[in-house]
């Protein structure tokens, strides 16, 4: 079955910046597992969205027991894809998030809309939902419980992230730029041979 995440958050900041600071949140002190970020398409729709796919590399730690299991030589490190909408009249950001490697040990499936608060202007909504998945005959449920908790954990740092580049954008902002949570249960390096060749293709569907 996989386990569910979700969590509803208000960010105490304009959607413009929480936009601005989205696309400003890496490098930072809180999301050092990732260690690149590149654009592979970008494109401007006739009714003014923004669309792009963008690649992240990220480290993959294994817990101790799973050490112990699977191969030395396995590849450390995670390729996730990043698609997302922008949409500036109706004040959203929609993306989804999927890892490229590593898919039978773990699959996490991430979608994420950030959305004026239309009752404040001034706060942003951010609804997170989350899928993980294992595929490993025997050993499924500890994966997929260590998958949603380092999921958790990482929320808490992506959060910590996106607040140290508002705290940037904000301190940054020409004077007219004024700026809870619930639950239920990098810079440019060479990408593998795969990505390469279709790092310029558009995307067949957006979240």
């Amino acid at each position: 079955m996989g386990r569910y995440f979700h969590s509803d958050i208000h960010i105490k900041s304009p959607w413009h910046q929480v936009l601005a600071a989205f696309w400003q949140r890496y490098p930072n002190p809180y999301s050092t597992h990732v260690l690149t970020e590149d654009v592979l398409y970008r494109e401007v729709t006739p009714c003014n969205h923004l669309l792009s796919r963008r690649l992240l590399t990220k480290t993959n730690r294994l817990p101790g027991w799973a050490e112990r299991i699977f191969p030395n030589h396995m590849a450390r490190a995670v390729y996730v894809l990043e698609d997302s909408i922008v949409d500036p009249h109706m004040h959203t950001l929609t993306t989804k998030t999927w890892n490229l490697n590593h898919n039978t040990l773990m699959t996490v499936v991430e979608l994420c809309l950030f959305e004026e608060d239309h009752s404040r202007p001034s706060w942003t909504k951010l609804r997170r939902e989350a899928w993980i998945s294992s595929a490993v005959y025997g050993l499924a449920r500890p994966i997929q419980e260590f998958g949603l908790a380092r999921f958790k954990t990482n929320q808490i740092k992506a959060m910590k992230g996106l607040e140290y580049a508002l705290s940037k954008i904000q301190t940054e902002a020409p004077p007219h730029l004024h700026g809870d949570q619930s639950e239920s249960s990098e810079k440019h390096k060479s990408l593998p041979p795969q990505t390469t060749t279709t790092s310029t293709q558009k995307p067949k569907q957006f979240v």
